[in-house]
This record gives C-alpha cells, sequence and structure tokens, in this order.
C-alpha cells in the first residue's frame, strides 16, 4: 500500500513490479483506469496547493496529460495505490511521451535545413571561441591602444624676429645683464607620430596593474617642446624616448589596489601625479591638443609629474582626498649628483620630486577640486613655464615652490548650445634656501577657460576652445617689476570618422611665447596650424 508521495515514485519502480502483477487483486483498477485523462488540477476537488505533491502533479497534467482521477472527481492523494494502478498511470504518461517525441521528429524533419544551418553557425562559433582561448595570451589582461598622427607647422611675426636668419631675438640675461643667444624658430611643415599600448592587469577584478608602452618622434618636431620648439607650443601627444626617437619605452608601470572602505592605493615604479588623483577636475578637452590646457589653469600644482612615487586616495558620496609622491629622477642611485648628471633617488634634493594633496567634490554635472603641491626643482615642471619662470623653478637647485590651484567644471545633462565649461587658477610661492640675485622669482600666477561642444553638426563629433595664461611671473625679488604675461589660445574640431578614428584639425596661437624674455619694446607672436588623426583600438 502507498501514500500519496509514492504516486510520484512509484513512476520508477513500477517496471520491476510488473512482473508480479498477475498475483495481485485488479478489483480497483477498472474505476481508475475508466476515467478520462484531466487537463487540470482544478479538476481534482481534493487536491489542494498546500499538498506538498501539488506541483509535482500540476506538472504532469500540464506537460503530458497523462494523469486520471476517479469517476467522482477525485484524486485521493491520500489513499493507497495498487500495483496495477500505478501500471496504469505509468503506461498512460509514457504513451504521451511517446506522442511527444513523434511530434518532436516531425517537426525536425521539416526544419531540417534551418537545424543544418544553425549547427552549421553553432560549430562556426566553438570554433573561433577555441582559437581565441588557445591564442589569447592571458585571461586577466586587456589591450588597448592609440597611434596618432599629427602634421603641422607654425608662423611668428614680431619686431624681435631676425627674418634672414630665421631667428628670435631675446632679452639680455635679468641677473648678469649678458646678451642672450637669439633662438632658431621652428617654422618648417612636420609629420610626427606617438604610439601608446596599454595592458591593464586584475587579478581579483577590484586591482590594476597598468603597463604602458609608448613610442614617438616628436623630439625636433615644431610642436615637441624645448629645446626645438617653443615650450608652451607643446602638444599633450608629445613624445619621444631619451633614448631617440621610434624607441619603444615603458612610459608608466604601476599597481593600483583597494584598501577597506573607499581607499585606494597606487605604487608604482614610473607613476604619474595624475594617475594617484581621486578626481580630474576638468571637463576639457574632448580631444587634447595644447599641453598646456590639460592641467586645469594650474601648471604648478598639476604638473603630471612622472617618476617613482606612492599615493593613497579615499572618496566616497562625492568627496574625495587625495594624496601622493612622485620623484622623477627616484630610479637614480646618487643624492649628490644633480638630475642633468645622472643623480637623484628619493627624499633628497635632487629627486625632481612633488608631493600633492588635493580635496575634491563631485556630482553628476559638476566637480570642483583645491590642490597644494610641493615642487621641487628638477620636477617634469611640464607644461606652461615661460623660459623665464622655467629656470627659475626647475634649474636652480636651492629653490622650491608651493604650488596652490583651484579648479572646476560643469557640463550639460544634453547637448545643445549650451557647451561644458572647465577653469582653473593658480598661485605660486619660490623660496630658495640661499642668497638669490635681486630680480628672482618671487611668486607666479595661471589661469585656463576652455569650452566645448558635443555632436557639433553631426553625432559624435565635438567642438572646443581654450585661453589662458600659463605661469607667469607676478612679482620678483627686490621690487623688480615683472613682465611675463602672455596668453595661449587653441581651437579645434573633431570629426568622429568612425568608432575607431577621428581627425581633428586645430589652431593656435601665443600672444608673447618667450614671456619675461622678450626684448623690451618688442614684440613677438607665434600662430600654428596642424591636423591630428588618432586611431584607437
Amino acid at each position: 500500500m502507498l501514500p500519496l508521495r509514492s504516486t510520484l515514485i512509484v513512476l520508477g519502480l513500477a517496471a520491476p513490479m510488473a512482473s508480479g502483477a498477475a498475483s495481485l487483486d485488479t478489483a480497483g483498477v477498472n474505476p481508475y483506469a475508466s476515467q478520462e485523462q484531466v487537463t487540470s488540477i482544478s479538476q481534482f476537488s481534493d487536491v489542494r496547493p498546500s499538498d506538498w505533491a501539488y506541483q509535482a502533479l500540476s506538472n504532469l497534467i500540464e506537460r503530458y496529460g497523462c494523469v486520471a482521477g476517479y469517476p467522482n472527481g477525485t484524486f485521493k492523494g491520500g489513499q493507497p495505490m495498487t500495483r496495477f494502478e500505478a501500471a496504469a498511470l505509468l503506461n498512460a504518461c509514457l504513451d504521451r511521451i511517446t506522442e511527444v517525441t513523434d511530434e518532436l521528429k516531425r517537426l525536425m524533419a521539416e526544419f531540417e535545413k534551418e537545424l543544418a544551418v544553425l549547427r552549421g553557425r553553432v560549430d562556426g562559433l566553438e570554433a573561433k571561441v577555441g582559437e581565441l582561448e588557445a591564442t589569447r595570451f592571458s585571461t586577466t589582461t586587456k589591450l588597448s591602444g592609440q597611434a596618432t598622427f599629427v602634421v603641422g607647422a607654425n608662423a611668428f611675426s614680431g619686431s624681435a624676429i631676425d627674418t634672414g636668419a630665421n631667428t628670435v631675438n631675446r632679452a639680455p640675461n635679468e641677473f648678469t645683464g649678458r646678451p642672450r643667444t637669439p633662438v632658431s624658430l621652428p617654422n618648417a611643415t612636420t609629420f610626427n607620430y606617438d604610439v601608446q599600448l596599454t595592458f591593464d592587469t586584475s587579478f581579483n577584478g577590484k586591482d590594476l596593474l597598468r603597463t604602458n608602452l609608448r613610442a614617438g618622434n616628436f623630439g625636433r618636431s615644431v610642436f615637441g617642446g624645448e629645446p626645438h620648439s617653443l615650450a608652451l607650443s607643446t602638444l599633450e601627444v608629445a613624445f619621444e624616448e631619451d633614448a631617440g626617437p621610434d624607441v619603444v619605452a615603458i612610459d608608466k608601470l604601476f599597481y593600483q589596489w583597494p584598501i577597506g572602505s573607499g581607499f585606494m592605493a597606487t605604487l608604482g615604479a614610473r607613476v604619474g601625479q595624475e594617475d594617484m588623483l581621486a578626481l580630474w577636475p576638468s571637463d576639457y578637452p574632448a580631444d587634447t591638443i595644447l599641453n598646456v590646457m590639460t592641467v586645469n589653469g594650474a601648471p604648478a600644482a598639476y604638473s603630471k609629474n612622472l617618476g617613482a612615487g606612492a599615493g593613497l586616495w579615499w572618496q566616497s558620496n562625492g568627496f574625495s582626498i587625495s594624496a601622493n609622491y612622485v620623484a622623477a629622477n627616484g630610479d637614480s642611485g646618487n643624492p649628490s649628483v644633480s638630475a642633468e648628471d645622472g643623480g637623484g633617488g628619493l627624499g633628497n634634493r635632487n629627486s625632481g620630486a612633488t608631493g600633492s594633496v588635493q580635496l575634491g567634490y563631485q556630482q553628476e554635472q559638476w566637480g570642483l577640486a583645491a590642490i597644494w603641491t610641493y615642487v621641487q626643482p628638477e620636477t617634469q615642471f611640464v607644461p606652461g613655464t615661460t623660459p623665464f619662470t622655467h629656470s627659475a623653478i626647475d634649474h636652480n637647485i636651492n629653490a622650491a615652490t608651493s604650488a596652490w590651484g583651484l579648479s572646476a567644471f560643469w557640463q550639460p545633462l544634453r547637448s545643445g548650445w549650451l557647451p561644458s565649461l572647465s577653469l582653473g587658477w593658480g598661485i605660486n610661492t619660490t623660496t630658495t634656501s640661499t642668497s638669490q640675485p635681486r630680480g628672482s622669482l618671487s611668486t607666479s600666477q595661471s589661469w585656463m577657460v576652455g569650452l566645448q561642444w558635443t555632436d557639433v553638426f553631426q553625432k559624435g563629433n565635438d567642438f572646443g576652445f581654450a585661453v589662458a595664461q600659463p605661469v607667469f611671473a607676478t612679482a620678483l625679488t627686490g621690487g623688480v617689476t615683472p613682465n611675463d604675461g602672455n596668453y595661449v589660445w587653441e581651437w579645434w574640431y573633431k570629426f568622429q570618422v568612425t568608432d575607431n578614428i577621428s581627425i581633428t584639425p586645430a589652431l593656435i596661437y601665443l600672444s608673447r611665447p618667450l614671456g619675461q624674455v622678450t626684448p623690451s619694446g618688442e614684440s613677438f607672436s607665434q600662430f600654428g596650424g596642424l591636423v591630428k588623426t588618432s586611431f584607437r583600438f
């Protein structure tokens, strides 16, 4: 005798029990077997949803239609079940399964061609997946890249130019009074490239090991920066390894990992200051042209110093605090030798180090940040300084600069007439540990405003322009009046040709690129144009 749960278990036992069925009483079989199959479990008046086998019984009825009840409309799930009743139930279910199988066979025959095509596609996909799995170099690493071509030239004007020699005169040295050598003008047309390959590796899904390989040939370009072009016209993509053009080198190598709630730590043998800030307080630009326009109006505070370093940031509910240290010469083992002679190390006056602390707050459409940076001489103090402030801050080993910056941005929710706005301001005080000549740098400032519109004329295309005064002297020692004002402009329009290719024509204008070194009473300006093509993969 079997209870209710045996109506399910018996299906697996009916076959071996069939051999003994002849010896059992069959009196109770006819009423059960004569009832027509039910089509809904609701037809059973004595089966309730609270019964433990309710769902199993419902599935047998709805999927196979092979469950019958008694003539009075009951199932009698709690009543004992004979082996013949079990055999009758099993036989009814097997008949229905056979019917379903025959129907499936007919369908398979009817759609044989379509099924063959699908099987072929699945086999092809499996083969491709197998090939990818066999050839991938890592299960933890993602590779991304960017190749950039730049074609461009400059034109110069002003009374300080010696047209015949293609040079510009410079004011005498402010300390010694000796004349400076004229500077050759970089006004040829050049074609240069920059290639970056970035390997991002994660070992647990929350950390990041970044390896950036880079090569370029901007060392002698008209937009490559000193010594072959003017510092303020350096492009953001202008790169060339110290060993020379076309040399692939490690540009960045650092590791980031979370610590507790909201904290992120960074350690790197070659890491940039910008890699260790929780917030970069700018929405400009969508496509980078001049490097000086990428540092939030405070080039001294956001110098993007690159070298050995470490940092820690915390962020929560839009607030963030970041602190980091970067030594441009941290790979050197001789602390008593200047960087120009190969010296440096960590934590000494030849380290070429910056130490930064930034407070930031960001919401969906806007953000702002305040930063303080201690700047040692011999840092990679780029970009934005004129030759005067560049030499005063960077190459005076006895000097140190305290740089402050305040930056903010706002962006609209949708594309339209309103542009995004990014602006910043910086002020810097430079002190020395030894007596300096009268007229040495004491205070300098900088500012920048950038606007950009998205989806201009066509979706994906962007337009923008910016104006800035890079770091310029505002106070000199001994009461000497500075004459270091200069303005930089850029305009650009980015054509998004495909998802991976963009072409950006751009114009730049520098009102007084030599700043303090411009001869008194004379003028000198620079106008340039370029076309930048970027390939991302």
